[in-house]
């Protein structure tokens, strides 16, 4: 005899969704649900990287690891510094390759944060811009830093509503140099809207939004899903390409 399949069934409300567990839409139901719950329960909190908190699930954490250390840019650019885990991550990995430094950029930088990454062991390939991302004169000094750069990644974690990241890829998209990535963090806030902690806005007002707007106008642009392979990831659709000289457009 064959065993009947495993199913799992989950009920929302009047709705009803059932799936085969060992199918690939079981496996997305299931990372769907721990998503949910990650952001619930703000799971993203818990981690640090070498001694600060990050605000990063364990699977996008490894992809970022896997990016730099393909990429081996010469400059980050990081909009949204917070307590300063991911440019300590970044900063790490660059370290081990050998060259670059970290530009995070963040409307303001608390003087505590400043002082923990400032007195750490990676501070010297960090640098840091305090001011509005989207403000000409804070993207007049992140083109500055990035003057002479072979290679620049972008990564963009700061506002997360629809027109602020919209205005931060039109921004920074100059700088992301051919096939390197601007990496659009938290677009899952519109796919954990429903949660019982979710903020109003973010049913309407998320970067997911913004990336399909940008993707429409600059079609030099692609998404990459490598880097979402993990299916439980705060980024979807955030890896967003530059496409290499001669690419088909």
């Amino acid at each position: 005899m064959t065993a009947a399949p495993a199913r799992i069934t989950v009920a929302n409300g009047n709705q009803t969704r059932t799936e085969d567990l060992y199918s690939p839409a079981g496996r997305d139901l299931v990372a769907g649900l721990w998503l949910e719950l990650s952001a619930q329960f703000r799971l993203m909190y818990d981690l640090t990287w070498l001694g600060i908190p990050i605000i990063q699930l364990p699977g996008d954490i490894v992809m970022m690891q896997e990016l730099i250390w393909r990429l081996r840019p010469d400059v980050i650019v990081e909009c949204g510094f917070a307590h300063g885990g991911s440019a300590i991550l970044y900063a790490s990995i660059l370290e081990l390759i050998g060259k670059g430094f970290v530009l995070g950029v963040d409307v303001e930088v608390r003087q505590y944060n400043r002082l923990a990454v400032e007195s750490h062991p990676l501070a010297h390939r960090i640098r840091i811009i305090e001011g509005s991302s989207i403000e000409p004169s804070t993207v007049d000094g992140v083109k500055a830093a990035c003057a002479g750069a072979r290679t620049v990644l972008v990564v963009l974690d700061s506002n997360h509503s629809t027109a602020h990241v919209r205005a931060e890829l039109e921004a920074y998209q100059p700088l992301v140099t051919p096939g390197s990535y601007v990496v659009v963090m938290d677009g899952a806030q519109a796919l954990v809207a429903g949660i019982p902690n979710a903020k109003p806005e973010w049913k309407e007002s998320h970067p997911l939004a913004a990336i399909e707007m940008f993707l429409a106008a600059h079609t030099e642009f692609a998404e990459d899903p490598r880097y979402t392979r993990t299916h439980v990831t705060c980024n979807p659709r955030g890896f967003l390409r530059r496409k290499a000289m001669g690419e088909e457009r």
